[in-house]
């Protein structure tokens, strides 16, 4: 017998479907010109009226002054949060209409592209290719372009809570031919499918904690994966470090937004040598996300907490685990 609680969350996860669905679909009817309004509209309200702890505030300042010091004024530094919220109320937007807006015979309206050879020649090799990229631009637009175009990845990622929201998340990301995995244990499946040959997309620039391998981000060590690096050398996959920008509008000579496609880098295991190339390799794709974000910050999630892991707080956490272990 279902319990109050369980029952209470089943109708609350409904709900939440239900309110999220009819967003969806007003985002859909709308033209891309209204959804800016809406979008820059959601921002001013977000920035401007609510709580700053509930909008973590001072975690996306704290990470732009430990990213840029002093190179932005405390205005230019709010300007930068308020343009952070604008980019990703616009890229909700971008979602709901991306199915029906971007196809494979009008992407060259939509988009344009940055050294591109690098990462054709990558998808072509017959090697398994993980594709990388961070919170920054529209990282869903970067997956859906791949599809169209003909490269099926296995995207990995963190179920939703809500299981009707996950479901329509997986549907979205499926309808260009993608699979998913989950995030939690992914390990094996992620390793199954290079060996296979496939190809495998992942964002790489959240906090690992005490057993993240720390490399230079902005100048600073930050706790990253270090399974990217271990998987691409065992299964000899080239990384490609890859971004989905948004361009300055203009909707007067296209009928929806632009983005830039780009290939910051190919990271290719073969090129490392000895026992330091899993720091190695990790630390060359880092510089490529940094370098990315560099060029459009206004468009990188910065309410992230990248640096919450400290050299020095991993050491005491992995000595805790130890002495208990023992």
């Amino acid at each position: 017998m279902k319990s109050r609680a369980s029952t209470w969350l089943a109708w609350r996860h409904r709900l939440e479907y239900f309110f999220f669905r009819m967003i969806i679909c007003l985002l859909q009817i709308q033209s891309p010109r209204r959804n800016v309004r809406v979008a820059e509209s959601l921002a001013w309200f977000v920035f401007y009226v609510l709580p700053k702890k509930l909008t973590r505030y001072h975690s996306a300042k704290q990470n732009i002054r430990t990213a840029f010091g002093n190179k932005y004024s405390n205005s230019e530094v709010d300007e930068l949060i308020l343009g952070m919220w604008r980019h990703l109320f616009r890229m909700v937007a971008e979602i709901a209409q991306i199915s029906r807006k971007l196809t494979i015979n009008n992407f060259r309206q939509i988009l344009s592209f940055r050294t591109r050879s690098g990462a054709v020649r990558a998808l072509c090799s017959k090697r398994p290719v993980i594709l990388l990229s961070g919170h920054f631009g529209n990282w869903e637009m970067s997956i859906s372009v791949f599809g169209h175009f003909g490269f099926p990845m296995s995207v990995v990622a963190r179920p939703l809570d809500n299981p009707y929201l996950d479901e329509w998340f997986e549907r979205f990301r499926r309808h260009t031919g993608h699979s998913m995995i989950a995030k939690r244990g992914a390990f094996a499946k992620m390793a199954g499918v290079l060996e296979q040959g496939g190809s495998i997309a992942v964002l790489c620039d959240q906090d690992a904690g005490a057993r993240g391998t720390f490399v230079d981000f902005f100048g600073h060590p930050a706790s990253t994966f270090p399974t990217i690096a271990r998987l691409a050398i065992e299964y000899d996959a080239n990384i490609v470090v890859g971004y989905s920008c948004r361009q300055p509008d203009d909707f007067q000579n296209r009928h929806w937004v632009h983005y830039e496609l780009g290939c910051e880098e190919v990271v290719d295991p073969r090129d490392f040598h000895g026992d330091g190339r899993v720091h190695e390799i990790t630390q060359q794709f880092t510089n490529a996300l940094e370098s990315a974000v560099r060029r459009s910050p206004e468009q990188y999630f910065w309410v992230h907490r990248r640096w919450k892991t400290t050299p020095e707080e991993a050491q005491r956490q992995l000595q805790r685990h130890r002495r208990k272990a023992g």
